[in-house]
């Protein structure tokens, strides 16, 4: 018995031994949405894109990953107390839209990795080295593609367009300054409307009724973007035809856009989020450009302005909204 006893005990001991020692289980990655906006989710399609295709990628949150959502309420101001903010809850990436949110991101946060969705010129404004090579913590992509502004003019040659533009935004001069190029091969001279932010459009428009004004082109930042239904307005108010950049506009109000598909590019930039969650490193993961461009036509606009769209042009549309 004495051995027996002795024996079991030997063989619980080395069970004992052999059971793996139990270790905490590691927290879900933590990724920031940082946005200019008023709320960076639920009226911007473009992160609803986003975190469906996070989704769709396997990330559920609340189970698999944690969604830190920082806005700044159209106060750009406010977007290095909201960077610092980022940083203070470890986040593994952060995601941002803007050129002005990215440059507050790198500056803030110079070893975190930065997904930008809808930047005009990276390299332009110092936030990647290349687009082959970013060679720093911020990859993504760019939407800069000179050859659009020259498409957007030429559907408004008749036209002596004005420029709707933030100046406070890099991105948002560099387009112009494109635009501004482009222009002067096709014998226009457009002029800069500037606006410093939301509070700015009311008067902004105001000043259209003391000159003629043919046509109104906007450059896209996050001031114009998250203002595009009261730009809208404001264009049929005033009775000025607007040429944006992107389909929200139109769907807004606008009355053409053409560029590339704000929605297929934050999807996209899930991929990225996805990649760098997994290891890489974003001064690996070459900066994408958009491929495929779309026109919208918005014909309600166009009925409530008096205007008769071309049979051509509506022809060339991807959309005509009705």
């Amino acid at each position: 018995m004495i051995t027996t006893r002795i024996a079991i005990g030997v063989v619980l001991a080395f069970a004992l031994l052999a059971m793996p020692v139990a270790t905490p289980a590691q927290p879900p990655p933590k990724v920031g949405l940082l946005s200019i906006g008023t709320d960076p989710v639920k009226p911007n399609p473009v992160w609803v894109q986003f975190l469906k295709q996070l989704e769709e990628l396997g990330y559920v949150e609340g189970r698999n990953i944690t969604i830190e959502r920082v806005f700044a309420g159209g106060r750009p101001e406010r977007l290095a107390e909201l960077v610092a903010d980022l940083g203070g809850r470890r986040v593994d990436g952060v995601v941002t839209t803007r050129e002005v949110e990215n440059i507050a991101a790198k500056r803030g946060l110079p070893t975190t990795p930065i997904v930008m969705m809808l930047v005009q010129d990276p390299v332009g404004t110092g936030l990647v080295a290349s687009l082959a090579r970013p060679g720093g913590n911020v990859t993504g992509l760019a939407t800069l593609a000179p050859e659009l502004y020259r498409k957007r003019l030429e559907l408004l040659k008749e036209a002596l367009p004005r420029v709707l533009v933030n100046p406070t935004n890099a991105g948002s001069v560099a387009g112009a300054n494109a635009m501004d190029d482009v222009a002067q091969t096709l014998g226009l001279q457009p002029q800069r409307l500037e606006i410093l932010g939301a509070q700015a459009l009311t008067e902004a428009f105001a000043a259209l009724t003391r000159e003629r004004l043919q046509a109104l082109v906007v450059v896209s930042d996050g001031v114009t973007f998250n203002q595009r239904e009261r730009i809208a307005e404001l264009a049929i108010e005033r009775r000025v035809p607007l040429m944006c950049e992107v389909r929200e506009f139109v769907v807004a109000g606008c009355l053409v856009a053409y560029g590339p598909n704000y929605g297929d590019l934050a999807r996209r930039a899930a991929f990225y989020v996805d990649r760098i969650l997994k290891g890489a490193k974003p001064a690996d993961l070459p900066v994408e450009q958009p491929t495929k461009f779309e026109l919208l036509i918005n014909l309600k606009t166009a009925k409530a302005l008096g205007l008769t769209i071309p049979p051509s042009l509506l022809l060339r549309a991807d959309q005509v909204i009705e």
